[in-house]
């Protein structure tokens, strides 16, 4: 008894998505988002947890989007109570890119200050895209207490986050100019330099904020 020929090409497919290739393997997620079949998202969301190309890893993200949001979402949701790292960012970086908001109750400040850089950087990004109106002042809370967290480019992430919040982060990143951590000033002072004045560029910004708290002084006499 031979196999039909759709089931043929499914189970081509699925195993494409496991190939040692990563050529192979970026194709056969092409194929999936070019004709979306609901039949292959379990696999898509399974392969994000794993797979170790970034390029496939983007592929797979945009094969989710192309499958509609009511199955996709819970499937990425759950995900988010994974303990493999992977598994949540990726999951939070395909919700940033559906934009569908029912999943916004999900994005927890548990994922907004996880210990794990690339988890929280995903989900910095996910919930600007997510938060709905009226909710802005409120995560630009939760993210003002990540102010000073990690190296370069995990700030340069929290300050374009809090930069998209607009107006509502400027009392908050105010706030935050008077920290007793240094970093944290340092940090505020570049975020509020770069919301007023987006084309500073980071590395400027952050350079006069070290200034600014060096000497002692308030970012607005800087």
């Amino acid at each position: 008894m031979t196999m039909p020929k759709e089931g043929t090409n499914t189970m081509r497919v699925l195993q494409g998505l496991e190939n040692s290739s990563s050529s192979v393997r970026l194709q056969a997620a092409l194929a999936v988002g070019t004709t979306p079949d609901p039949q292959f998202v379990d696999k898509l969301v399974e392969r994000c947890a794993v797979e170790p190309d970034f390029y496939v890893r983007e592929m797979l993200t945009w094969a989710l989007t192309r499958h509609p949001s009511s199955t996709t979402v819970p499937k990425l949701v759950d995900e988010l109570r994974s303990e493999r790292t992977q598994a949540r960012s990726q999951a939070l970086h395909t919700l940033s890119k559906i934009g569908d908001r029912q999943a916004w109750p999900a994005i927890t400040r548990t994922l907004l200050t996880d210990a794990d850089d690339e988890v929280a950087r995903s989900a910095w990004r996910a919930a600007v895209a997510l938060v709905p109106e009226g909710e802005e002042s409120e995560l630009a809370g939760v993210l003002a207490t990540q102010l000073g967290r990690g190296e370069r480019e995990t700030q340069l992430s929290l300050s374009r986050t809090l930069i998209t919040l607009g107006e509502v982060a400027m009392p908050i990143l105010h706030a935050a100019m008077t920290d007793r951590d240094p970093r944290v000033r340092q940090h505020a002072i570049a975020t509020e330099r770069l919301l007023r004045n987006p084309d500073a560029g980071f590395e400027f910004a952050i350079e006069e904020a070290k200034r600014i708290v060096a000497l002692g002084t308030t970012a607005q006499e800087g």
